[in-house]
């Protein structure tokens, strides 16, 4: 095992990765821009290294100053968490070039997965169904005229380096394709310096399913079964869970199945995530595979016991994984809710400031990942996420339950929240049935969805 690893991150996950190694005697190198300066992980790490201003790109994602505070801190291995270089091949090639272990896999897997298109291409040719689409990436408009003509309305544009629902666009009908098309690229190029697009037949009203992959260097690879992620605005996620209930014995079988070949093809080692989407018939298609720790990890490792970042470790440290697929069992139901320092009744406008009051809530199966505290002046300049909180029950219906309550007692004053909104999505008769996909928020709520 590594001695000291440096955190490429802030925020709630930065603080989680700092708990994990604090937990098996691994010691920690918090970086931390200037607007982060009194962040909690900046307080949690046994090293601390200012890596620049504010700015994502003038700290976080400066890999010349990240690298540089590794070295200096005689650090092994850099663990960058989810966004930022989480998913930057040319990132972990750096880190491979200067002899410090990249937690993640390798840098060619996360250049040939980073590609949509890409990755839908190795995946078909492994017999992992895909939905209907172009091979490759859009030449030109004319190209995405002709191929969704073949295809058939509605379709998905979406950006080949993309990620964080950005570059993506639903075309209902020919008529709107040149907006959609003109306007996604230009969405692309803005988010990844990349405007290259590829185009999908579009599912209507699918869930959408992931399953949680570990694969270590030699060669075993198990899946802890799967996560709905259905409710979204936006096509960012909003409210995740686990087991899902869609899913027979069956399904959940060979879909797991079918992830762990999907990570076979490629030569995966780490964590990491396959998505799929899931038709109204059972029908299941490959999405698109995550690099990277996922956002709603926690609701997989309280129906599973197995602590994820722990297993990331240990596999990019060489330890081999000790856990078989049989030893895989789901226990109960979890739930995730993400906070957001947002308005929604402002159109999820973001809502920097400072935490006057901060009360958290607890009991037995509440978790609460996050890095506030009374008195943090939370930045304008990163992700609204502030917190998730995440409960287990017996099953859905006590996850639920529990996490009414605990909503109910998470008090953050100072800022506005959408914990209101979390509670009228729990509230929500269908809801409660699990009669949802991915279209849930946009036909059930006015909020701007």
């Amino acid at each position: 095992m590594f001695k000291k690893i440096l955190i490429a991150n802030r925020g709630e996950i930065a603080v989680r990765i700092i708990r994990a190694c604090r937990e098996i005697g691994v010691a920690t190198v918090a970086v931390y821009s200037e607007a982060d300066r009194n962040s909690l992980h900046v307080d949690l790490a046994d090293e601390t290294v200012c890596i620049g201003p504010a700015r994502a790109r003038d700290s976080y994602l400066n890999t010349k100053n990240i690298i540089s505070a590794t070295v200096l801190t005689g650090a092994e291995a850099i663990h960058p968490g989810f966004g930022f270089l989480a998913e930057n091949s040319k990132f972990a090639e750096m880190c491979k070039a200067c002899h410090i272990a990249f937690i993640g896999p390798d840098p060619e897997v996360i250049e040939m997965m980073g590609n949509k298109a890409k990755a839908r291409q190795i995946m078909g040719q492994a017999g992992v169904p895909i939905v209907p689409g172009i091979e490759g990436v859009l030449a030109n408009f004319k190209q995405a005229e002709a191929s969704a003509e073949r295809i058939g309305y509605p379709i998905m544009l979406k950006a080949s380096a993309g990620g964080g629902g950005k570059g993506i666009r639903i075309v209902w009908s020919r008529d709107e394709l040149k907006k959609a098309y003109d306007m996604a690229k230009k969405e692309a190029q803005a988010a990844f310096d990349d405007d290259s697009m590829y185009l999908e037949k579009y599912l209507v009203e699918p869930r959408h399913i992931e399953f949680q992959i570990l694969a270590d260097h030699y060669g075993n690879v198990i899946h802890l079964g799967e996560r709905d992620c259905s409710i979204q605005r936006r096509n960012q996620k909003v409210i995740e869970e686990a087991p899902s209930t869609v899913l027979s014995d069956e399904l959940r079988w060979k879909m797991g199945d079918t992830a762990v070949r999907a990570a076979q093809a490629v030569g995966y080692k780490s964590a990491g995530t396959i998505e799929f989407l899931v038709d109204n018939n059972g029908g299941y298609y490959f999405m698109e595979m995550n690099t990277r720790i996922q956002v709603e990890h926690p609701v997989t490792e309280l129906v599973t016991g197995i602590d994820i970042v722990k297993e990331q470790l240990k596999i990019a440290s060489g330890e081999q994984l000790n856990i078989r697929q049989d030893d895989v069992h789901i226990q109960g139901h979890a739930i995730e809710c993400r906070i957001n320092a947002e308005n929604p009744a402002l159109g999820f406008r973001p809502s920097p400031g400072k935490v006057n009051i901060l009360l958290w809530p607890g009991g037995n199966g509440v978790r609460l990942d996050s890095a506030l505290y009374s008195g943090y002046d939370i930045p304008p300049t990163y992700d609204s996420m502030i917190a998730k909180l995440i409960t287990h029950g017996q099953d859905r219906n006590e996850a639920i339950s529990k996490m009414r309550r605990a909503l109910d007692e998470f008090i953050i004053e100072g800022i506005d929240t959408n914990i209101e909104f979390l509670f009228q999505i729990l509230n929500n008769p269908k809801f409660r049935c699990a009669e949802i996909d991915t279209s849930f928020i946009a036909k059930e709520f006015d909020y701007g969805a």
